[in-house]
């Protein structure tokens, strides 16, 4: 879905955009989610601006999603969506009472955050089952990152080769919202991270890109394709249905919290605002 041009959603998508920093991922779902409101409202009731919404018409948006089976999980992402441009509005004077104030999220199942068992991750980052090859060290490299660091897919793709310290074996990360966290390394990381920018460099010594990875043709991965070779390569150890870079940071925290680190320093490794989504991984372990 194009993002729309109603003038009403610009300024806010610009304030989430430049002012919050928010992802790429983060705008465009909140775009989509702003879109599809004002689009059922007027034709619904006929109504545009902001000042014009009542409870009564979010309720009804909130029933036409549940009629075509839309899950209550991504229903509350949408309203946690209009509660955030609500109150934009609101402080900027556009409306005089918030309308979303009222609003009671759906209640949805607990799910436990899926990962791989450690022996199964163990057994995966033996090196004899990726190619002796450039690219195989790069999926080793991918792989071993996600489950040791915990980053997210899109830190890595933009990850730097400056971002690494070697004489510290440390990782410097920038997270959502431009929030800087620093990683350690295990010594081993660390000298097969300085291995890979060695051969790299005398592969392709005029690459133009700063990037830590690369592909074989000398450009940085995609999230698409860091997504193919986790699936690739879990597909050899688990037949569990997640098998995604998201299921590696899962069971990065998931071991940590198993193996007795303690609850605040994981939620720092992670990146996380608050305890709460960390805490979730001493579940797991129960």
């Amino acid at each position: 879905m194009p993002i729309p041009q109603q003038p009403i959603l610009s300024p806010f998508l610009d304030f989430i955009k430049f002012e919050k920093r928010y992802s790429a991922h983060t705008y465009r779902a909140y775009a989509d989610d702003l879109s599809s409101f004002f689009s059922f409202v007027q034709a619904q009731f006929e109504v545009s601006q902001p000042s014009e919404i009542t409870p009564g018409m979010i309720r009804s948006w909130m029933a036409s999603l549940t009629l075509i089976k839309v899950q209550p999980r991504s229903i509350n992402r949408k309203i946690s969506s209009l509660k955030s441009f609500f109150r934009y509005c609101l402080i900027q004077g556009q409306i005089t009472t918030n309308p979303t104030k009222t609003l009671q999220v759906l209640k949805t199942k607990k799910r436990l955050p899926s990962y791989v068992e450690q022996d199964q991750m163990e057994t995966l980052l033996k090196e004899t089952i990726f190619p002796d090859d450039f690219g195989g060290r790069g999926d080793h490299l991918i792989l071993s990152l996600l489950y040791h660091t915990g980053i997210r897919v899109s830190e890595l793709v933009g990850l730097k080769s400056s971002q690494i310290d070697y004489a510290r074996s440390q990782l410097k990360v920038l997270g959502k919202g431009n929030k800087e966290r620093i990683i350690p390394l295990q010594t081993e990381l660390t000298e097969k991270i300085k291995e890979y920018v060695q051969e790299k460099a005398a592969l392709f010594p005029e690459a133009i890109f700063p990037n830590l990875l690369l592909t074989t043709k000398q450009k940085p991965p995609t999230a698409r394709q860091v997504y193919d070779t986790v699936k690739k390569y879990l597909s050899l150890v688990t037949t569990a249905e997640k098998k995604s870079p998201h299921v590696l940071r899962h069971s990065f925290a998931t071991h940590l919290t198993g193996n007795g680190a303690e609850l605040n320093a994981v939620k720092e490794l992670l990146g996380h605002s608050s305890l709460a989504p960390t805490h979730v991984y001493t579940n797991n372990n129960i």
